[in-house]
């Protein structure tokens, strides 16, 4: 009797994922209010041509220097603006206004596209920074809440530069990276993908999808045995083909995936979550964000292509339902970025439900 309360116990925490409800957004709405002005303790990515231009992070970055970095400051700021979106009763919803309005003032972008035009600065945030305000800006355009959605001309100029250095910099990039932390080539595409299309971007767009099939359309069997390396926080066979299946049609991404990774097609394939030893640990917690990262290119697999992959469903549950409850668990090596991670596989989640 026993083994059949486990078994089923199981079947049921992989096969149904949690719901992005009122009071669950009101918890992950916390985390990026906690530290969003929160200067220190801070890591800094700043290339130092001399002394004078020494300072502290919110001297040097007055929209972004909260919540440990840049990158996971911006996406802090998309997960309160994408829960505004979704949640017009969300508790604190004029202190998540306000401090939006403080940080994406149109002076205090300015400085951050000052820093950015440096000449010795062209590669900050390359590309997992650029991709995060580019998905910041998508979601600022589209909020349905009018001052926030005013905040976007002044977020524009820094989405601009950025799509400039996406187009300058793609055609040079020989190879690909495929890491699974902050340079994986594949991830910042998509998401620069994304607001290219919403945007009407062409340019952008072309470049991204020439580059794409240049970097990776001779790409095969992907070693999935390989992942996770210790420290990812990405999936980088996932995020390729995430890319891939944004810029190429149907039936040649379905012909390129089944030499790329045709054990997905296995209706019975399987694969364990990322297992974090130790959330108190700044690295080992990013697989927390692997997970995530699994999930939500899943979700979106099977969300275009129900019939090949709707199996997937369950496993990207598995994943998803892992790392979810680590989120609010008090350590600040999670704490200050991972519920932007979660909140993007619910984001793909969503989609899948609106077409299942």
């Amino acid at each position: 009797m026993k083994h059949y309360i486990l078994t089923a116990l199981f079947i049921t925490s992989v096969s149904f994922a949690q719901e992005l409800t009122l009071e669950r957004a009101n918890g992950l709405a916390g985390l990026p209010l906690k530290c969003m002005q929160q200067e220190f303790p801070n890591k800094m990515g700043q290339l130092i041509a001399d002394a004078s231009e020494l300072g502290t992070p919110q001297q040097l970055h007055p929209a972004f220097y909260g919540c440990f970095d840049w990158h996971s400051s911006v996406h802090g700021h998309w997960s309160l603006v994408y829960l505004l979106s979704k949640f017009p009763d969300i508790d604190r919803k004029e202190e998540i206004i306000s401090k939006l309005q403080v940080n994406l003032s149109k002076a205090n972008i300015e400085q951050e596209v000052a820093y950015m035009s440096k000449g010795h600065e062209k590669a900050f945030e390359r590309t997992y920074g650029w991709a995060w305000l580019l998905k910041l800006q998508l979601e600022l355009e589209r909020s349905p809440v009018a001052e926030v959605k005013k905040l976007a001309a002044n977020v524009k100029p820094l989405a601009d530069l950025i799509t400039e250095r996406y187009i300058e910099f793609l055609p040079k990039l020989n190879y690909p990276v495929r890491v699974g932390t902050h340079t994986n080539t594949a991830f910042g595409m998509s998401l620069a993908w994304d607001y290219a299309v919403y945007s009407g971007n062409a340019e952008l767009q072309r470049v991204i999808k020439e580059n794409a099939l240049r970097l990776f359309k001779n790409d095969t069997d992907c070693p999935f045995d390989w992942e996770p390396s210790g420290t990812d926080f990405l999936s980088p066979c996932m995020e390729e083909m995430a890319i891939m299946q944004r810029v190429m049609p149907e039936k040649d991404f379905l012909k390129w995936l089944k030499g790329f990774a045709k054990q997905l097609f296995d209706k019975n394939y399987n694969w364990e979550p990322g297992e974090v030893s130790d959330r108190n640990d700044g690295h080992l917690v990013h697989l927390d964000g692997l997970n995530f990262s699994r999930a939500w290119n899943m979700y979106r697999l099977a969300s275009q292509y129900p019939k090949q992959f709707g199996h997937l469903i369950p496993l990207a549950n598995h994943h998803f339902n892992y790392s979810l409850p680590a989120i609010v668990d008090g350590n600040y090596e999670g704490e200050h970025w991972l519920a932007s991670f979660a909140l993007h596989a619910f984001e793909e989640k969503a989609y899948l439900s609106l077409k299942m």
